[in-house]
């Protein structure tokens, strides 16, 4: 058997991975089931009861604003000029209908999510992977046998990124089935042309692309450390000191643009192919109504590079450690 048949094998068949890729399909399925429950198709019933109700709520509150407009004349020097009067533009039937899945306009969000919970789940398999094998001492019997580190070391990693591609193509494709129904039983699958789907499609490709540097750089990481609790252990003080404490201290001083220091806008960057940054903190531009804040877009392309740097320093520094290092 070969090498990379071998540490295939190891990886699926490990119960922390079977057992984690269940409890993600658990969460899918009821994020799935949720948005099934709480949408429902406007069908000509349900857009006449919401006219229905519009047009009751008009008359209702037309009734009361002329109430209150015979009241006031009654008081001495009360100016009743600026009283609401309602119109039909304040009731339209649709702020009165069910909540409507429009997959062209919501199915980006599902594609965000299920991208960042896929990440989540990649770097905790690929940190408990290889740091399994260092803690319970089968990376130096394995080396034993193989005694080429980076060769070793080289093919748990591609074994890893091609499960990880395995699992999230087969998820992605599960997921825009679903929602496609969704939209086609509880709502509409309207506009989706030969370029929305291709841009869906794209979409799903760099959500692909976040799972595998999730997975990668959890790899990386417990390997650098030799044990798991690292990985998760820089997780959580990444978490802890660049989200929320980098945060509030760049928020006390001002720092133009400090959204751009947090990790989850270069990810909304990457998925949404661009995020604009505003920056309140100086003095708007224009005047009267014109009058705006200077911004900062990201776009994909700056993601991209900042995920490559970031893959290539951690993956580069972990393959130069286990060449370099003691194996005991």
């Amino acid at each position: 058997m070969s090498l990379y048949t071998a540490e295939t094998r190891r990886l699926t068949k490990r119960r922390f991975t079977r057992f984690f890729v269940i409890g993600v399909v658990v969460v899918l399925a009821a994020i799935a089931v949720g948005m099934f429950l709480t949408h429902e198709k406007n069908t000509p019933e349900v857009v006449a009861a919401a006219q229905a109700k519009a047009d009751s709520e008009f008359q209702q509150a037309t009734v009361q604003a002329e109430a209150e407009r015979k009241a006031c004349a009654t008081q001495p020097g009360a100016d009743c000029t600026q009283m609401w009067t309602p119109t039909r533009e304040d009731f339209q039937a649709e702020w009165y209908m069910p909540p409507t899945f429009n997959f062209r306009k919501q199915f980006g969000e599902m594609e965000t999510t299920l991208a960042a919970i896929l990440a989540l789940a990649a770097f905790v398999i690929g940190a408990s992977y290889v740091g399994a094998e260092w803690s319970s001492g089968g990376m130096m019997n394995l080396l034993l046998w193989r005694p080429q580190r980076l060769k070793v070391l080289n093919t748990k990693l591609s074994a890893l990124l091609v499960v990880l591609t395995g699992v999230t193509v087969v998820l992605s494709a599960v997921w825009t089935g679903i929602f496609a129904l969704t939209a086609n039983l509880r709502g509409t699958l309207g506009g989706m042309t030969s370029g929305a789907w291709q841009s869906i499609l794209l979409m799903e490709l760099r959500g692909l692309v976040l799972v595998l540097f999730a997975g990668a750089l959890g790899f990386a990481l417990a390997s650098l450390g030799r044990h798991t609790a690292v990985a998760m252990g820089v997780a959580i003080g990444v978490i802890v000191l660049f989200q929320f404490g980098l945060g509030t201290v760049l928020s006390m001083a001002q720092v133009k643009y400090m959204e751009a220091y947090l990790i989850p806008v270069w990810g909304i960057a990457w998925m949404d192919k661009s995020v604009e940054l505003v920056d309140y903190n100086a003095p708007c531009i224009g005047a009267g109504n014109s009058c705006e804040q200077p911004t900062l877009t990201l776009t994909w392309p700056m993601a991209g590079g900042v995920l490559t740097a970031v893959l290539i320093l951690v993956v580069g520094l972990a393959m130069w450690t286990m060449r370099k290092r003691d194996i005991t």
